[in-house]
């Protein structure tokens, strides 16, 4: 983290609120873990994508451990606006976490949306939906002990059965200073079950600072679909961007180009080659046949990608 994150300190960080006040709806790449990592953010960037979030980072951990600093977050001075995501539950180690980021970052996230069960089990993301007192307290503080006024504090959640719970929430986090708040519009026992789109839009009826809409969009044509439905003021793409880092530019499927910036992006980051690996499997999963998909996902290293990739499509 340190080597890159010097680089940073000549860096001009921005307000990601002046996104939002552009009259153009916000493009932003979700937070997902292993995946939206410098090099995938550096990708997305040159293809129309405003803002970007780090996978979620446990802040107890990134608080106490150098190690962990230096595993979980890496930026570098083009990688803006950047907005780091934690799973947190008490507001100090929150706000000692948004200090550390703080000169490299242009904002926090705190998530409440997470479904998984280790996270819940251990009083993270989704459970926080139900302790609003909590969230609104992290919230307070974080705006209280960063000095910076442009530090952005977002939240990211999911909706309760009662939605009239959810609009509370998101009133008491707005009265605490929040900046935005992501709404996944599912609830924490839903998985692929349709978006509540109706949802979402019935919370940005319901306030004032911007709301940012997710879940389930795969093209520009989805976001400009859901965009129309919610009234949001910014659409969030996790999946649809792994499968097309290029969408939020208007192509359908993912550009030959897109692939070999990925190459060339990941071979000068350094990317592990799992890595390096899937997000091509992601990439490529519309335009390659099933034979092809068969050799390709089994290749073991980046040689073996990269002559496939010449050998077959002319890339690198």
């Amino acid at each position: 983290m340190i080597g890159d994150i010097r680089e940073t300190e000549e860096c001009q960080l921005k307000d990601p609120m002046d996104l939002f006040h552009s009259g153009q709806v916000v493009k932003i790449c979700a937070p997902m873990v292993r995946y939206s990592k410098l090099a995938f953010r550096t990708l997305v960037r040159k293809y129309s994508c405003d803002l970007c979030y780090t996978p979620m980072i446990v802040a107890a951990d990134f608080v106490r451990s150098a190690k962990a600093r230096d595993s979980e977050f890496t930026t570098n001075k083009g990688d803006h606006p950047l907005i780091v995501q934690f799973a947190a539950k008490e507001a100090q180690v929150l706000c000692d976490a948004a200090r550390i980021v703080c000169p490299f970052a242009d904002g926090i996230d705190l998530n409440c949306g997470c479904p998984q069960r280790w996270a819940i089990s251990e009083g993270y993301g989704a459970c926080l939906i139900n302790k609003p007192e909590l969230v609104k307290d992290m919230v307070r503080h974080v705006r209280s002990q960063i000095d910076n006024p442009k530090f952005s504090v977002s939240i990211k959640i999911r909706i309760h059965e009662d939605l009239k719970r959810t609009v509370d929430l998101c009133q008491k986090a707005e009265a605490a200073g929040v900046s935005w708040i992501t709404v996944h519009g599912r609830s924490i026992e839903e998985r692929h079950q349709p978006v509540h789109y109706d949802a979402i839009k019935i919370i940005k009826q319901s306030m004032s600072i911007p709301v940012v809409a997710n879940g389930d969009i795969k093209t520009l044509k989805d976001a400009e679909n859901v965009h129309h439905l919610t009234e949001a003021d910014g659409i969030m793409v996790a999946r649809g961007l792994l499968a097309n880092p290029a969408m939020f530019a208007g192509y359908e499927e993912t550009p030959f180009q897109c692939i070999q910036d990925w190459v060339d992006i990941a071979l000068e980051h350094g990317t592990p080659f799992t890595c390096f690996h899937h997000h091509l499997m992601y990439m490529m999963e519309r335009i390659t046949s099933k034979q092809e998909k068969k050799v390709f996902n089994v290749l073991s290293s980046t040689s073996a990608v990269l002559d496939y990739l010449n050998d077959h499509y002319g890339v690198w």
